[in-house]
């Protein structure tokens, strides 16, 4: 009964607050978050401290920090509001022609050349109230994906972390290939493992990330010095024409700019594992029909982004 009558002091819009406030850690982003006014997000967390018997944010420095029991009750309440969210969205209606909803998605520009750029394309005609706001992969993406701020990350999941607790979906895999100018006046019809050891090399640079390259050349004990560092697979590719610099790049991208730019593309001196891209979403919007749809649409785009027998693994070079 006790247990009762303190969940009749708790309303939606509090716990609601509390995720916020853990989320943004200011009473004034929160209360933008909310779009409510500051004096009543104040309120709420004066209530919220009464409720727990705890400050919840206490003030360091100019900055507000979530005490321990603000952390301990963080994950329960977002999940709580997870299970809310979901079984409201499982029963609401989806019509891509007429609905009117932004879709907020995480990818590398790898992904957003070669898989999004087109479905976007195709979305834009099919669902043309539908919005889709496409941020670059940043540090974070873990606590956005368990709070629902991101509908969508696209990433290896050779690298996802393990405190990511998400619904997933494999949508392609991709090997490894190394890329230099098409007339490279060092490198003949293959690379060696000497030539791979010392060109200069231009590597995409994770931003506090790691990356697979990292990844699968660290698995090889291979210490690869870098000469070259961008924050874009994109722009890799294009550094390569009229230099002395080879790059390690995902075959689907170099066979992507082989047919545009002056570069080729060769087999690796030793066996490098391919990655596998995949999809991850919270289990919050598992049964959105809205959500649902958008990743069916994904995955079929993914399947026919490339059709069997257009990538032949025993010539890469070109």
């Amino acid at each position: 009964m006790r247990e009762r009558e303190q969940l009749r002091r708790i309303d939606l819009n509090l716990l609601l607050a509390f995720d916020a406030l853990m989320a943004e850690q200011s009473v004034t982003k929160a209360a933008e978050r909310m779009s409510v006014g500051q004096p009543a997000m104040s309120a709420s967390l004066a209530r919220l401290r009464k409720l727990f018997g705890d400050p919840l944010l206490v003030r360091e420095g100019r900055q507000f920090v979530p005490t321990a029991r603000a952390l301990e009750l963080a994950r329960p309440i977002r999940e709580a509001l997870d299970t809310i969210e979901s079984t409201v969205s499982a029963h609401r209606a989806f019509d891509p022609h007429t609905d009117d909803r932004t879709f907020t998605l995480m990818a590398s520009d790898y992904v957003l050349l070669l898989l999004l750029r087109g479905l976007l394309t195709e979305l834009e005609k099919e669902a043309p109230n539908l919005r889709f706001t496409v941020r670059p992969i940043a540090p974070g993406f873990t606590e956005q994906i368990h709070r629902s701020q991101l509908d969508l990350l696209f990433y290896p999941e050779e690298l996802v972390p393990p405190e990511l607790q998400a619904r997933s979906a494999r949508l392609f895999t991709d090997r490894l290939v190394c890329a230099v100018d098409r007339n490279h006046p060092e490198v003949g019809e293959r690379l060696t493992e000497e030539q791979f050891r010392t060109l200069p090399y231009v590597a995409y640079d994770g931003v506090s990330l790691q990356t697979i390259s990292e990844l699968r050349l660290r698995d090889l004990g291979i210490d690869r010095p870098i000469e070259i560092r961008t924050q874009s697979f994109v722009i890799q590719p294009l550094m390569l024409p009229g230099a002395r610099l080879m790059a390690l790049v995902h075959e689907r991208l170099g066979r992507y700019f082989a047919g545009r730019v002056g570069i080729r593309l060769l087999a690796p001196p030793f066996s490098i594992e391919p990655m596998s891209e995949a999809m991850f979403w919270s289990a919050s919007a598992d049964a959105d029909p809205g959500h649902r749809w958008l990743r069916e649409r994904v995955l079929h785009a993914a399947m026919t982004m490339t059709r069997p027998g257009d990538i032949d693994p025993t010539d890469v070079s070109h």
